[in-house]
């Protein structure tokens, strides 16, 4: 039985995690009576939200940790037959104005990162989606070197947001977190700093974790 409500403690959320280990996604969206998507190019976050719902997550899109009052978030993550990631790990949408006296510690990459609970999913796209299985979960903080590294690309982004040069800004900048376009289309517009300081329109950016970093993790946890 899949229990929806918010978990009361760290224990009580990874207990749920690794009761999912072993599960198909049909498995469990059939418990929580949540039809299974032919495929994902439309619901491109149906895994996400499925893993959220059935453990108990609260924050939904909202600017926050999935499990607030835990200080974790929640990350499913797509892997090949050998146990790599196959995509980046979206982690926040970016400021892209209003971002004078930002800092790394007051940021909501930094906020995410905190603690992260970690869902591995079979993720080659010739399983089908109701029959990819849920691995272990990985509680993860990061350590020294983690958090410097991505304090020091988050820097270094945010420089060049400030300075009005977000369309140089390329998935190439960045050792571990990287920057790209984050909207249904192209036609989503927002507010950025040009570089002339005043206000222009560009499409959203959002932050993503690199593929070599989330190996390392996963290679930290299983080897």
């Amino acid at each position: 039985m899949i229990i929806t409500t918010p978990p009361a403690t760290i224990d009580e959320l990874m207990q749920r995690a690794e009761a999912l280990a072993g599960l198909t996604l049909a498995d469990v969206a059939h418990a929580l009576n949540i039809a299974v998507p032919e495929n994902l190019n439309r619901d491109k976050g149906w895994i996400g939200q499925l893993l959220e719902t059935a453990l108990g997550a609260e924050a939904g899109s909202k600017p926050e940790q999935d499990f607030l009052h835990l200080g974790v978030e929640l990350k499913s993550i797509p892997l090949s037959a050998n146990g790599l990631p196959l995509e980046t790990t979206y982690v926040c949408v970016a400021p892209l104005h209003n971002v004078t006296g930002l800092s790394w510690q007051q940021s909501l990459v930094y906020h995410k990162l905190q603690r992260v609970l970690w869902i591995p999913v079979e993720g080659e796209r010739s399983i089908p989606i109701a029959a990819r299985h849920i691995g272990m979960p990985i509680l993860w903080q990061p350590n020294a070197e983690q958090q410097r590294q991505l304090q020091q690309d988050w820097e270094e982004i945010m420089e060049l947001i400030s300075l009005g040069k977000v369309s140089q800004i390329t998935a190439r900048h960045g050792e571990v977190l990287q920057l790209r376009p984050k909207a249904a289309n192209s036609k989503v517009l927002t507010e950025s700093i040009a570089e002339d300081g005043s206000v222009q329109l560009t499409n959203p950016r959002g932050f993503y974790l690199k593929t070599q970093f989330t190996a390392k993790i996963l290679r930290q946890y299983f080897g």
